[in-house]
């Protein structure tokens, strides 16, 4: 069918899931596909997410993509003009704005591609996400592996005691682990 309209129309797709379940990875294995297909991207990332880098997206695994650090959602409108695909990664970090920022982006024609994490590591739908998941045409959910068990790895479990939502780390700060045994660790009863 052809359009008389030819303007492109934009989307979100939310890739979620707990640490260490290929979030990153997933990111940017599609922001690249982009980049080969020779559209015009650009990939954002709060700016206190320093753990592997200041200026790139870097996953555990060590692949990266080059980022621009921000430091409010709001700044990411200010430089989008001309792009076709906008990649977000670390989303749980951004205040609630991030969700209106999406929209605009994706009703003005742009694919936004957001990675974050679902739950906290209490288990708690983490900040923005459950409003982009909602918001999103497509949702992908990815799962790490039980250190524990084997099964699949749905929670972040903090190895240290700090209660703070918001604690940057990575392997030597949390673990994935599955449903049965963050339920374990938490002394529920199943």
């Amino acid at each position: 069918m052809f359009l008389e309209n030819n303007k492109h129309k934009g989307w979100i797709e939310v890739i979620c899931g707990s640490m260490f379940s290929g979030k990153t990875e997933e990111l940017i294995r599609r922001m690249k596909r982009a980049q080969f297909a020779n559209l015009r991207v650009e990939i954002f990332k709060p700016s206190i997410d320093v753990r592997y880098s200041e200026e790139e997206v870097v996953s555990h695994d060590a692949n990266a993509i080059q980022s621009t650090p921000v430091e409010s959602a709001q700044n990411i409108l200010l430089m989008t003009a001309d792009v076709d695909v906008v990649g977000i990664d670390e989303a749980q970090f951004f205040d609630d704005g991030i969700v209106d920022v999406c929209r605009k982006l994706a009703d003005s024609g742009i694919r936004v591609i957001v990675a974050g994490l679902d739950m906290d590591y209490m288990g708690v739908p983490f900040g923005p996400m459950p409003a982009l998941m909602a918001t999103a045409e497509y949702v992908t959910k990815v799962h790490a592996i039980c250190v524990r068990c084997g099964d699949l790895a749905n929670h972040s479990h903090r190895l240290t005691e700090d209660d703070k939502q918001v604690l940057l780390g990575a392997h030597d700060t949390y673990q994935p682990i599955c449903r049965h045994c963050f339920n374990e660790l938490r002394g529920k009863k199943e």
